[in-house]
């Protein structure tokens, strides 16, 4: 039997062998119904699918046409409940499902709460309509800067997540958002919270083999073009092995510049 597996995101097609086809959707409900293209079968006597299975129960779906509705909607399910979805079909003869894509999860969800806690980012959401993972970001050095990420739980009901961060000294702003299929970003509300460590700072100002800071610190280092040359968390970057020239810092809640000599 020939089995197409369709697997959201990057569509990955795996075939087997010979005579009857089968297409295996995975997916989460969203509230909306497949459509499907069905052509004449190879014998001319006629449609191609003859049997379509949703989370292994047979559809009542009238098939018999050259193109024709998968109704989800008559299941009752829960929106971001996953879904297997199977449309079994005679040989030498394909039909083509025209949007698979909804049933791919979505950016849904809503933030209760939201807090931060010494080092702890924590938050609440509901309505999330299928797992997609959180990615936690940090406003630093004029830019929102990512810092951590979770996976969504991706159920409507309450949800409770917490990610270890690291805070600057003096103001600092976080928020949470998800991307789906879409690429559409969606955000939480930014949360802000003051800290009381001690401002960082650095040396020497031209430097020959290694830049010490005053405490670990989140930081980067960029050419004069822009591009990244170092990255990282510490107390000291070894940059002996960089070109001579005028670099930029990023560091703590800063931005200046260096020479290596």
């Amino acid at each position: 039997m020939k089995r197409i597996f369709l697997l959201f995101f990057a569509a990955v097609l795996t075939i087997t062998s010979a005579q009857a086809g089968e297409i295996e959707l995975r997916g989460t409900f969203q509230g909306e119904n497949l459509y499907v293209k069905n052509p004449f079968a190879a014998s001319g006597v006629g449609f191609c699918v003859y049997e379509v299975t949703v989370n292994g129960q047979t559809t009542t779906d009238e098939i018999n046409s050259s193109a024709f509705e998968i109704d989800l909607g008559v299941y009752q399910f829960i929106i971001g409940e996953a879904l297997i979805v199977e449309i079994k079909y005679k040989d030498g003869c394909e039909p083509k499902v025209l949007n698979p894509e909804v049933l791919n999860p979505r950016a849904t969800f809503v933030v209760g709460n939201i807090n931060v806690t010494n080092d702890k980012l924590s938050w609440e959401t509901s309505k999330e309509s299928g797992a997609l993972p959180f990615i936690v970001e940090q406003y630093r050095w004029n830019k929102w800067v990512k810092v951590g990420e979770v996976e969504g739980k991706g159920t409507v009901q309450s949800n409770s997540y917490e990610v270890t961060v690291r805070l600057h000294s003096g103001e600092n702003k976080f928020r949470v958002k998800q991307i789906d299929y879409r690429n559409k970003p969606r955000y939480s509300d930014e949360v802000k919270s003051i800290s009381t460590k001690e401002e960082v700072s650095y040396g020497p100002n031209k430097v020959v083999d290694k830049i010490t800071f005053t405490s670990s610190t989140l930081y980067e280092i960029y050419d004069e073009y822009g591009g990244i040359v170092f990255k990282g968390y510490g107390s000291e970057v070894n940059v002996a092995g960089i070109e001579k020239g005028r670099y930029y810092i990023n560091y703590d809640n800063k931005m200046e510049r260096f020479t290596k000599k």
